[in-house]
Order: structure tokens, then sequence, then C-alpha cells
């Protein structure tokens, strides 16, 4: 039972950090029916943004953990949602009306770009960072197991319920989340009734990628340690998440991501660590078989 309890911790955890990204892909999805496909490269910036700042910031003195959480948070955020903003006029408005295919291949060529891009600026070498947050809880002691929960942990499912609060409150009582859901309805008579199309949809994307350097903060601080590779695996479990919990929906996105931490976790736990990615993608098939549109997404009806 005391295994099964710490593994269940990790699992949450996890999931937390996969559901932050995966809520990326679902706010672009739900407004312009697009993966952007370079969001999990935007989620290692995030970490290697994270990682200067706390180098800075210990060459400045600054030590208190809480305080250079903080700041390095709002430096990853804002860093990186230029880079949201950058990628959507980029990569994704000027093929706006085309083929759906092109701005699928043009947002897979931004990922290969940031990944080569940060390869070359930062070295293909492991990034380690010394603990920032460390202690925490002993839950029980069974047979010799003791089941903890860090102060880490705790922080990455506050910070991760906090804002998953916020985006709900932003999308359903705020006037950007109206024309966010105007847009998703209709864009051309939204345009029609004085909704800033452009920039409700560039905006979508800057909140998006602030999103996922919040999860890459947290990934570097609880694993300490980061390369330019992280980006290409967590977004594909992101986006495996958003899949599974119905992409388009938010707490879809959360529920997805805390399941695929939990299988991944538990996985490994009980069976061997290196099929632990095949159980995840396994379940999502076999939610998709039965329910095409995910846990919580709901059937896209056509306009004729």
């Amino acid at each position: 039972m005391a295994y099964f309890l710490q593994q269940l911790i990790n699992g949450v955890t996890l999931g937390a950090i996969y559901g932050l990204i995966a809520i990326g892909y679902t706010l672009v999805y739900g407004i312009i029916g697009m993966i952007n496909f370079a969001h999990g490269e935007v989620f290692m910036i995030g970490a290697f943004v994270a990682l200067i700042s706390f180098l800075l910031l210990g060459l400045a003195g600054l030590t208190w953990a809480p305080l250079a959480l903080l700041l390095v948070l709002v430096a990853a955020m804002l860093f990186t949602a230029v880079y949201g903003w950058a990628i959507e006029r980029v990569a994704y408005r000027p093929l706006r009306g085309s083929h759906r295919l092109a701005p699928l291949i043009s947002a897979i060529g931004m990922s290969i770009f940031l990944q080569n891009y940060v390869q070359l600026t930062q070295g293909a070498r492991v990034r380690p960072l010394p603990p920032v947050i460390q202690d925490g809880f002993v839950l029980m002691e069974s047979e010799g197991f003791t089941v903890s929960l860090s102060y880490l942990q705790i922080l990455i499912i506050v910070v991760t319920v906090a804002l998953m609060a916020a985006f709900a409150l932003l999308i359903n009582r705020t006037p950007f989340g109206r024309a966010q859901r105007a847009c998703e309805q209709d864009q051309t008579m939204a345009s029609l009734l004085g909704v800033n199309v452009d920039r409700t949809i560039s905006l979508t994307f800057v909140s998006g990628a602030a999103l996922a350097a919040v999860a890459g903060v947290l990934f570097l601080v609880y694993y300490g340690v980061i390369d330019f590779f992280i980006g290409f695996l967590a977004g594909i479990k992101a986006f495996t998440a958003a899949v599974l919990g119905g992409i388009g929906s938010l707490a879809g996105a959360m529920l997805g991501g805390l399941l695929i931490g939990l299988i991944e976790s538990f996985w490994s736990a009980y069976f061997t660590i290196e099929y632990k990615d095949v159980a995840a993608f396994g379940i999502l098939v076999l939610v998709l078989i039965f329910r095409p549109t995910g846990l919580l997404g709901t059937p896209e009806i056509e306009k004729v």
C-alpha cells in the first residue's frame, strides 16, 4: 500500500506537468483547428531560460528560493511568450487559409529549427541544476518503505491547479475568453462582429507558450537535468494527453495529462520501465477505439 501511494504521488506530479503542456495544444486546436507541433520546443526553451536565469540569480547573490523561483517563472514566461507570438506569425498566419497539411509541415519545420537552434547555442550535453527546493513531509512508513511528499511536489500540484482555475475563468468570464470562443465557432462571423481574430489567435499562442514555460520551469526544478531533446518527448506525450482527454477541452487536457503521468509511474514501478511509453500509447488507442473524441471531448458538428 505504501509503495502504491508513493507511485500515485509521483504520477500526479508528472501528470500535472504534462497537463500544463497539453493545455497549450488544446488552446491552439480549439481556435484554428491545427496542432502546434513546435509547442514541445517552447517548453524546452522555457526550461533553458529558467536554467540560465537561476545561474544569473546565483551569480547576483540571490539565494532565497521562493523569490528566485518567482523571478525565474516570470522571465521564462515572458521569454517564451515572444516565441509563441513569433511561431504564430511565421509558421501559421501566412498559411491560415491554405490546406491543413501546409501549416502542419511548417510547424514540424519550426520544431526541428528550434531543436537545432538550442543545440547549437547551448550544446548537446545534459545541463544539470542543483536542487532548489528540498525536504518535505513523511506521510507514512510501512515495512521499511517511506512514503514522502516533497515541498516541490506540493508546489507543482498547487501551481497546476491554480493555473487551471485561472485559465478556466479567463476563457469563461472575460472578453478575451468570449473572443476565443467566438473565433472557435466561426472566425468570419466573429470578425464581422468586431472581434480582432488575428490578435485573439496571437494571444492564444502567447498564453499557451507561457503555460509551457511554467511546465518547463517545474520540470527543471523537479528533475534537475535538461537537454535540447526534452521538448520532443514531452511534447509528444502532452499531445497524447490532449487527445486522450479530448482535444479542445481544458479539463480534458488536464485529465489526459494526469492519466499519462499515472500510467507511466505505475507501469515503471510494477513492470519494465522500457515499455512505459508503449503502455501510455496503448491506453490511448483503446480509449479512441471506444470514444474517438477522447474522454471529455465532444463530437465536432460540421456546418453545411
